[in-house]
């Protein structure tokens, strides 16, 4: 059993091939034999007189082939063929190869020639199988060099030798290119051309992918350095193109691409990237990916973005989740990102016609024209921001222009904006954006609302319209949880009274169904006119009280609680109290009540209270007073007596609204 070890293994090859007429019927067993950049072990190999005068059968087989460079860990190989001398006394072998455990399956049932020639110094290998082909020539003082060409190659029996250098798995495509290839003690370098076919591949955190992606560049990559460097320029086209947040559909024509990139430790640095895709982005600047496909820095000197080409190749996904799905976006926006660490360092944008509507339908801006400029530290020069329209759910608002101005790291409007809003108007008296701040601090608003037509709001909420006006002041606005907080309060009047709303919450404003909250508290409502509006029945006194926790989605109730009370009298109808009694589980005034009611249509009472918590869409009901028969809902004073009760302390919320539509439509509810 022999062990070779370089350079008596590179001897001992010569000295096999100069007497091969000597050894012919020879057996050459080895433990191990290493050479420059690989090691192979458990060899066997056999030399036997040819089939042809002046051949040699050659045949070989090791068992493990390393060969780290490569990335090859253990792989099989049988090598069969004839060796033979030319007139030019070169070597010249031709046989079949059998690789075993090859990443992507290289040369598992192929051809190999080889030519040794040693007047040039030189040793060619042509290797194939099926279409695939592969070219190398080293000098043979040198055999850690090559000129490699490959041509229809499986992008897949590259896998070992990317993966010394990247942790991408590459599963798919076909590559052509024409290199140079240095192998090193502690890697590998290689420039050339290459052209790329359908290719596929994938890290392990799938943030850096690619899925039938074409192209072709010139290269450089020195995988001896620490982290691995790699220079590219050409063009890419067709295919998709996953880096961390952007997944890139690139199209039919060619894009340029120019980068310097490093990878280690299963991350991505640009340093240098130049991008341009003619008719949707120009790009030049830098960023960097982690392992797991987290944006770790963005810095683009310059952009420029032509839409709705511009979204539809690049904008998915990370443009929806900055606004939402699917957005429709027409014009022109140019400008600079520097983004590190996880915070904005600065940003500039300057459009002269952007249109942009939410994939919803709530909200559009038409027209949108001027710049923003933006800046963590220091003070930004005022730019200005106009649009055509805006629209905002049932908001429609014509041509308006903002100013703006960065003066360390707040970028604040310079002058009150007023909006016509339902007849009246709101006054953004502040309006403060921080992008670099946390997410609960980056907005601050402060706000008049005046003369704000409350019919108008009804009927853009689907309610009931009754007149009204909406006024008041929010002063300040806070992320919390899930949702907006704003400070201040608006004040309805209607029906002779008023409606205070005060801790008003906002979450998801600008979806279909934004949800609302706040606490109203109730002074002094004229009862006739509310109930004539609703048709609920005749009836008059003041009602005070609250609802506290109330909770809109869509402008439909899910949660609120509320305590109802007019304690200073009034008169009801019969018919207000047969609705209050049957929409509450009680009957209709009978017997001699409801005879005594039919004769005078109307009665006093003292007392009329109701509190309503609605919770998991069950209504939780009780009134003045009850006990186990009922609660009190009025309480009558002289004569004729009247008294309402409720019997049903719980009712599924549907219900209680099929009641009262019905109370509403003219009739006595019916139970």
């Amino acid at each position: 059993m022999l062990s070779f070890r370089r350079p008596l293994a590179v001897c001992a090859f010569w000295t096999l091939l100069w007497a091969v007429p000597a050894w012919a019927n020879t057996v050459v067993v080895a433990k191990r034999i290493d050479v420059p950049g690989a090691s192979l072990q458990d060899v066997h190999a056999q030399l036997a007189p040819g089939t042809v005068q002046d051949t040699v059968q050659l045949s070989l087989h090791a068992g493990k082939a390393d060969i780290p460079a490569l990335g090859w860990r253990k792989v099989g190989m049988t090598i069969n063929g004839n060796l033979r001398r030319d007139a030019q006394l070169r070597w010249i072998f031709d046989g079949t190869v059998q690789l075993s455990g090859a990443p992507g399956g290289a040369l598992g049932n192929g051809t190999m020639s080889w030519m040794v020639d040693a007047s040039a110094n030189t040793l060619e290998i042509t290797a194939e199988q099926g279409a695939a082909r592969i070219d190398a020539a080293f000098p043979l003082d040198q055999t850690t060099h090559a000129q490699i060409n490959l041509r229809n190659l499986p992008a897949g029996w590259l896998q070992g030798l990317l993966a010394t250098v990247w942790p991408a798995r590459v599963s798919g495509g076909k590559i052509d290119a024409d290199l140079a290839l240095d192998v090193r003690d502690e890697g590998f370098q290689s420039s050339g051309d290459v052209t790329f076919a359908e290719l596929k591949y994938a890290t392990p955190a799938g943030n850096l992918a690619a899925q039938g992606l074409n192209g072709h560049a010139r290269f450089s990559l020195d995988g001896s350095a620490h982290p691995a460097q790699l220079a590219l320029n050409g063009s890419l086209h067709g295919g998709d193109l996953q880096m961390g947040p952007v997944l890139a559909k690139l199209p039919a024509h060619e894009v340029v691409v120019d980068l310097a990139a490093s990878s280690e430790h299963g991350g991505l640095a640009i340093s240098r990237l130049r991008m341009d895709d003619v008719d949707a982005l120009q790009m030049e600047g830098a960023l960097a990916i982690d392992a797991k496909g987290n944006l770790q820095k963005l810095r683009l000197d310059h952009f420029q973005a032509h839409f709705p080409a511009a979204y539809d190749r690049y904008g998915q996904p990370w443009l929806d989740e900055l606004t939402e799905s699917h957005p429709q976006i027409a014009g022109q926006l140019d400008g600079r990102v520097d983004y590190a660490g996880e915070s904005l360092r600065n940003f500039a944008f300057h459009t002269d016609g952007l249109d942009v509507a939410g994939g919803s339908g709530q909200w559009q801006a038409n027209g949108l024209r001027g710049e923003l400029d933006w800046s963590s530290q220091g003070e930004k020069a005022t730019t200005t921001v106009a649009w055509n329209q805006l629209t905002l759910r049932q908001f429609v608002w014509g041509p308006t222009q903002s100013r703006w101005r960065s003066r360390d790291g707040l970028l604040s409007l310079q002058a009150p904006l007023s909006l016509p809003t339902w007849k009246g108007q709101t006054r953004l008296t502040r309006l403060d954006w921080r992008p670099a701040a946390a997410k609960g601090e980056r907005i601050d608003l402060a706000a008049d609302v005046q003369g704000v037509d409350l019919n108008a709001i009804n009927q853009a909420l689907g309610w009931q319209p009754f007149p009204g006006t909406l006024d008041g002041s929010i002063s300040a606005i806070h992320w919390t949880g899930d949702r907006y907080a704003l400070e201040g309060q608006l004040t309805a009047k209607a029906f002779g009274g008023s409606a205070a709303i005060d801790h008003i919450t906002v979450q998801q404003p600008l979806s279909s169904a934004p949800a609302w909250g706040g606490d109203v508290t109730l002074h002094q409502i004229d009862l006739a006119p509310l109930a004539d509006t609703f048709n609920f029945g005749a009836m008059s006194g003041h009602l005070d009280g609250s609802i506290n926790g109330l909770q809109l989605v869509g402008g439909t109730p899910v949660a609120f609680k509320a305590s109802l009370l007019a304690q200073g009298g009034g008169r009801i109808s019969l018919r207000a109290a047969n609705n209050l009694s049957v929409v509450t589980g009680g009957n209709p005034a009978s017997g001699l009540q409801g005879a005594v009611m039919k004769l005078f249509k109307a009665a006093s009472y003292k007392r009329m209270g109701l509190d309503i918590s609605l919770q998991n869409g069950v209504c939780a009901l009780s009134g003045l007073d009850g006990d186990a028969s009922g609660y009190s809902i009025v309480e009558g004073s002289g004569l004729p007596y009247l008294h309402v009760t409720g019997t049903q302390n719980r009712i599924d919320w549907p219900l209680l609204i099929r009641r009262l539509k019905t109370a509403t439509q003219g009739a006595v509810a019916e139970r």
